[in-house]
């Protein structure tokens, strides 16, 4: 069980401003960086929809959402690293 939804709300303010600072410089990214950078975007969404599920269904089955939110997470920090270190 989610002890503290802060942490979703800090998780959330840390990829956000990770993923200001990539759409800054993605316009100098190679092309085939795009393809990714979208993907990544699909993710984005999909995550802060459900670290918005998380906060609002606080019961038992938001450890299930909580595990797709970290999994969310792991996959946009993964790719986003990669976008930096091809920059």
């Amino acid at each position: 069980m989610v002890n503290e939804p802060v942490d979703v709300g800090r998780m959330v303010d840390e990829l956000k401003h990770e993923r200001d600072e990539i759409a800054l410089q993605i316009h100098l990214a190679r092309a085939e960086l795009r393809d990714e950078w979208q993907e990544l975007e699909h993710k984005w969404e999909q995550m802060r929809r459900k670290g918005n599920e998380v906060l609002d269904a606080m019961d038992d089955s938001a450890d299930e959402i909580w595990a797709a939110v970290l999994l969310l997470r792991d996959e946009l920090k993964a790719g986003y690293q990669r976008i930096k270190d091809r920059i």
